[in-house]
């Protein structure tokens, strides 16, 4: 997965364990994609501050989804459920009726 992807989907799924100057400083570097020198400017503090804050929340959120693996597991799902609605174009036969049911028990395990 891209870095990028990656750490918004991380963000998305444990953001809110941040505090709120990590958060801010996050989502201006994820979701706005501004520069340490911007992010420092908006901010008032150094752009070394920026960076170090930065790699503190990617540092804290891996760790998080190392122990959760909330992000992975929704990343399975989101493939079964992609497949599932791929199966269900057109007249399934029993082949894929059986390969439906297979995955969405495969979900239902997941949750």
């Amino acid at each position: 997965m891209e870095d990028k992807i990656k750490s918004g989907y991380l963000y998305d799924f444990y953001g809110e364990l941040l505090t709120e100057h990590q958060r801010s400083v996050y989502e201006m570097s994820i979701n706005e994609d501004l520069s340490l020198s911007e992010i420092a400017d908006a901010l008032s503090i150094s752009r070394q501050g920026v960076h170090d804050t930065i790699k503190r929340c990617d540092k804290l959120l891996e760790d998080y989804e190392s122990r959760l693996h909330l992000v992975e597991r929704f990343m399975h799902i989101k493939a079964d459920v992609v497949r599932i609605d791929q199966l269900t174009t057109g007249s399934p036969d029993a082949a894929t009726l059986s390969e439906i049911s297979r995955l969405s028990k495969s979900i239902l395990e997941e949750l």
